[in-house]
């Protein structure tokens, strides 16, 4: 059946290519650069309100919702010719974390363009992804795009980097009638990479969950001077810390990381195999892959006495560990105790910390448009589902809303994720500036076909 020559001249408007939205994508990630929303304080409101004022006029509806005056959210929507249908939601955050200009080789925030790149804390996470979600958005809504079926939300958040409180945290459990959604996508993947000449683009399904642990020695206190007459807590540590060195807590897989072994060309019946073999193939990958299969247990913080002179009669270890979604505490404390064995004896381990992971289907109606997409936009690449060892606030969403569909996905096709990655929350961070055009068609499009 032949298109209607009437609707040709519209759907041309609304086809922009990555090559026309990288300048606006620029200028716009230029600007949010240049607000210092290191977090904490944060002090978002001045860049919130900035993308406000630039996505009201091209007609969204906005709404700031704050839990505390310099921190608000923004919510801004562009609604459908009819109700019925999915809403679907760009996500992003604002602020970020620390940064030492002295590190740096062009200050963090100056938004410099240098080299072909876009410099600046947020230039990978997350302002980017929140300049070409909403660069998208706008494209199409100034030339009078408007939802089909449903709605397109906007949801630009101020508190990620330390947890949500007053961020996704706070507006999926105060507001979720602001921001309940069918789709949502986030940060967590698409940094292409390399596998024996072929391409592909990891779509993140879920994050793992976080169970911290705080494990504590006892002994007995003495004087430093004459050690024999102590028992000294803080020795016990050693083989503690030895046990946790890198290394298998055997495996724990969920059906994206299955999918995602079997994608690369391995069998996922035999883990230790395709690690083994993957890591033949590709030094560096099972780095990032093996931690989607497994509970990870690292040790990050430790104390013990608070006197110099003072045999410590505690000393204790915090452990930092994530457990793929689906998974809970009594897997984290499995994991954790055998991987300790011996070295456990006489040691109180404590949960301060249990956040439960969460995941959506790899097979979706939304993981067929990004294939789809893809499959024009670089047809030689593969889209693979990826489990992201930390934590974003597309948990948050999927735990307020169950049916949610919800994945991140922020499309390079320029630098590589083993380029991308070492830049984040490190000096020099910074983003190819035509990958803003890439990722920001990629928003467009998505919104026309999921949404008419």
């Amino acid at each position: 059946m032949a298109a209607d020559p009437s609707t040709l001249g519209v759907m041309a408007a609304y086809s922009v290519s990555a090559a026309d939205l990288q300048p606006e994508t620029t200028e716009l990630l230029q600007r949010l650069v240049r607000f210092n929303t290191v977090n904490p304080p944060g002090n978002e409101r001045e860049a919130i309100e900035h993308l406000q004022a630039y996505v009201a006029d091209a007609g969204f509806e906005t709404e700031l919702l704050a839990a505390t005056p310099e921190r608000p959210n923004l919510v801004a929507t562009l609604a459908g010719h009819s109700a019925d249908g999915p809403t679907l939601v760009f996500l992003g955050h604002v602020d970020t974390v620390l940064a030492a200009a002295a590190d740096w080789q062009h200050d963090p925030w100056s938004g410099d363009l240098a080299d072909g790149f876009l410099w600046g804390r947020g230039a990978l996470d997350m302002k980017s992804q929140v300049a070409a979600e909403a660069v998208a958005a706008v494209t199409l809504a100034r030339a009078g795009w408007r939802p089909v079926r449903g709605a397109l939300k906007l949801v630009f958040v101020s508190d990620e980097e330390t947890g949500g409180a007053v961020g996704a945290r706070w507006l999926t459990e105060q507001h979720p009638d602001r921001v309940r959604c069918d789709y949502l996508v986030n940060e967590g993947a698409a940094s292409p990479f390399e596998l024996d000449g072929q391409r592909y683009y990891g779509v993140c399904c879920g994050e793992k969950g976080i169970y911290r642990f705080r494990l504590t020695a006892h002994g007995t206190a003495g004087h430093a001077s004459m050690p024999r007459l102590g028992d000294n807590a803080l020795l016990k540590l050693a083989p503690v810390i030895e046990a946790l060195a890198p290394g298998s807590s055997g495996y724990d897989p969920t059906p994206a990381a299955l999918a995602l072994i079997e994608a690369l060309g391995e069998d996922p019946s035999d883990l230790p195999a395709a690690i083994a073999s993957l890591r033949a193939r590709h030094s560096a990958l099972p780095v990032i892959v093996e931690p989607m299969l497994a509970v990870t247990l690292t040790p990050t913080m430790a104390g013990a006495s608070e006197k110099i002179n003072v045999i410590p009669a505690r000393a204790w270890l915090k452990v930092d560990t994530r457990v793929p979604p689906g998974l809970g505490a009594e897997v984290a404390l499995a994991r954790l105790r055998e991987r300790l064995g011996a070295a456990a004896a006489g040691l109180e381990i404590e949960f301060t910390e249990q956040v439960p992971g969460y995941a959506s289907p790899h097979r979706s109606e939304l993981m067929d448009a990004i294939e789809r997409w893809l499959a024009a936009a670089d047809p030689d690449a593969r889209a693979v589902p990826v489990l992201l060892p930390g934590y974003s606030d597309s948990s948050y969403f999927r735990a307020a809303f169950p049916d949610l569909i919800a994945y991140g996905f922020f499309p390079h096709r320029h630098q590589t994720l083993f380029e991308s990655a070492p830049l984040v929350h490190n000096a020099d961070e910074r983003i190819d500036v035509r990958d803003l055009g890439y990722a920001a068609s990629f928003y467009a499009a998505l919104a026309r076909e999921l949404l008419g």
